[in-house]
């Protein structure tokens, strides 16, 4: 009886491609006709013995396999123009692009915030190898209340990261970074956050509900939470006060010495030790330091991978300082920060800004307390690390860097070395 059923089921979906408006009708007919004909065509060609009768049944069986591959043809057509809107065209693009991106090679970036998405916007017009490995620390904002609302990881550094990557149209990255204004009871929730608090909820896997939000914006690559541990930041002054808490931490306007997770004892994501194994170049920054940076190096299993791993270790320099974080800051000081909280091994190249600030820009961030970052190169070369210098920043309104500058000179820096 079930296998009765089966073949019915299957007869009806054959049948179904015969209904009208399917479009595939007469170019299936074409397609048989052209079978035939070249089947029949070919039988006459080896019975007939005239010079002239097999040159006919030639002519015929080349007329066949014309009228088969326009058969052929439009029926794959007819199969893209309901997947793939823009036609041949866009497909071969598509496809082209996909072959290409697999070719680049294997990177993993670390860190977090608005730093790592820029970075990532750019790496993807060259690799899909991607592994973004972002920290979960964030306690503000909105990710700091659906933290304490819902009992999840926090999904802000996540979410960007995811966008930053997506391949899908701009309508959806929009749609994920939309941001309820304040006469809602949504006020400061973006629609991204939302969506994977609900994915959350629906499948009881953060990690999990991370994946499908990448399936649904097609993103080049992957992001993966560093750990899926609840954990929170806590820093030591030089006055030898302690701030817990990401966001309270630049606010109390203190020199930092050091800085630690709570508890300590936590584990990194499977996914991000794997990638971090099989990469080409590991990533660090651009980013908070003390906040987005460093906190992933804090996870043992993290550190020693890297330490392990035989990638080339790249530490991006930010361009400015960041006030309550690293007032006074140089490019060195970033570096012997992270290797303080990490090991000398940790970074093999420092990649600075040398393009000089417009001053009206300047004052505009001296209103803030922060300033250009202070590049001591003789310093770092004297730690024993190498120093790409370049124009890297984007500062027609805001000074950041520029994505596509910045990734150039990463992918340029690992065919040099690959």
């Amino acid at each position: 009886m079930r296998r009765m059923k089966k073949d019915s089921n299957i007869f009806l979906r054959v049948i179904k491609w015969f209904y009208p408006g399917m479009r595939v009708k007469r170019w299936v007919g074409l397609l048989v006709f052209a079978v035939a004909l070249v089947a029949l065509s070919s039988a006459r060609f080896f019975i007939e013995e005239s010079f002239f009768s097999r040159a006919l049944y030639i002519l015929v069986t080349l007329l066949g396999v014309f009228l088969g591959v326009l058969g052929l043809r439009n029926i794959l057509s007819s199969f893209i123009n309901v997947f793939v809107p823009g036609g041949d065209k866009e497909l071969v693009d598509m496809i082209y692009r996909k072959r290409y991106l697999e070719k680049g090679p294997r990177i993993v970036t670390v860190g977090g915030g608005t730093g790592l998405s820029v970075l990532l916007q750019g790496l993807k017009e060259y690799t899909s190898n991607i592994a973004a490995v972002v920290t979960v620390a964030d306690d503000g904002g909105s990710s700091g209340r659906i933290r304490q609302q819902f009992d999840i990881l926090p999904p802000g550094d996540i979410r960007n990261c995811l966008v930053a990557l997506a391949d899908a149209p701009t309508l959806m990255q929009e749609l994920f970074q939309f941001r309820f204004d304040s006469s809602s009871e949504l006020s400061g929730h973006s629609f991204g956050n939302l969506f994977i608090t609900v994915m959350t909820k629906l499948t009881g896997d953060f990690e999990k509900a991370v994946k499908e939000s990448s399936k649904v914006l097609a993103i080049r690559g992957q992001v993966i939470p560093s750990t899926l541990n609840k954990i929170s930041l806590v820093a030591k002054y030089k006055d030898g006060s302690i701030q817990e808490g990401e966001t309270a931490i630049p606010n109390k306007k203190r020199q930092i010495t050091n800085i630690y997770l709570n508890p300590p004892d936590i584990q990194g994501t499977p996914d991000a030790i794997k990638a971090i194994s099989e990469a080409q170049a590991i990533i660090l920054g651009p980013g908070s330091l003390y906040t987005s940076v460093i906190p992933n190096l804090l996870i043992k299993e993290i550190r020693e991978a890297i330490l392990a791993s035989s990638a080339l270790k790249i530490y991006i320099s930010n361009v400015m300082t960041q006030p309550g974080e690293t007032d006074g800051y140089t490019a060195y000081e970033h570096i012997k920060a992270i290797i303080e909280h990490s090991s000398p091994r940790i970074i093999d190249y420092c990649v600075v800004n040398s393009r000089l600030i417009s001053q009206e820009l300047l004052e505009k961030y001296q209103q803030d307390n922060s300033f250009p970052v202070l590049i001591d190169i003789d310093k770092i070369r004297h730690a024993g690390y190498r120093v790409i210098e370049g124009d890297l920043v984007n500062s027609l309104d805001y000074v950041r860097h520029d994505s596509g500058k910045l990734a150039k000179i990463v992918i340029d820096l690992i065919q040099e070395n690959f």
